[in-house]
């Protein structure tokens, strides 16, 4: 579990297609405070660290995890966000995040407002439905508030402080995105389904 507040910006050393991908992710954590098995969410994925270095730690991706997110895109150099899981009396101090991404949205708008980025997402269109005004999404592991809301785009807005903490100063027009939807939306959909199944009884 995790809360979407990114901790460190990681840079991808390496990727080896041998059977799954498995991929090396350079870290300004204290390494020897992780343990293999840990989960660490990079650009908001879950995964699990199976070898450790000084500064690194590997992970091992599955082809569904490859299929289902944007780290067919990865490539070496690439800075990625991370955060180590939820432990007990840390602070929440973004929203709950399971580091199970539900898809891709494309970037398909950016413009200055202030000092700060308005950014325009395209959601699957499956997903659009679970994204509301002033409710929250995390896109790249990051737990961002959602502005408005129009068919299967959505915008929010990025502060320079967010920016600067995290890989979002990179974003350009037509990147793809890892979206995790709010996690009480999926269960408020799944009760409304759950109630029409009963009522078509």
């Amino acid at each position: 579990m995790f809360t979407g507040i990114i901790t460190d910006i990681g840079e991808v050393r390496a990727l080896e297609q041998a059977g799954d991908l498995r991929v090396r992710i350079a870290t300004g954590y204290d390494t020897s405070s992780i343990d293999i098995g840990a989960s660490i969410a990079s650009d908001g994925v879950c995964l699990t660290v199976v070898a450790l270095g000084p500064d690194w730690y590997d992970v091992q991706v599955s082809a569904e995890t490859v299929a289902k997110t944007n780290l067919g895109d990865w490539t070496a150099g690439r800075r990625v966000n991370l955060e180590r899981a939820l432990r007990l009396g840390d602070e929440l101090g973004g929203h709950i995040v399971s580091g199970h991404v539900d898809g891709v949205a494309e970037i398909v708008g950016l413009s200055a407002e202030g000092d700060s980025l308005r950014v325009r997402f395209r959601a699957p269109v499956g997903l659009a439905g679970f994204i509301a005004p002033k409710g929250s999404v995390a896109l790249n592991g990051t737990s961002l508030t959602v502005n408005e809301v129009e068919g299967a785009e959505f915008g929010i807005n990025l502060i320079p402080h967010t920016r600067s903490v995290t890989t979002w100063g990179d974003v350009a027009l037509g990147d793809r995105v890892n979206l995790e939807i709010d996690t009480l939306a999926r269960y408020v959909a799944r009760l409304r389904e759950w109630e029409r199944s009963l009522d078509a009884q």
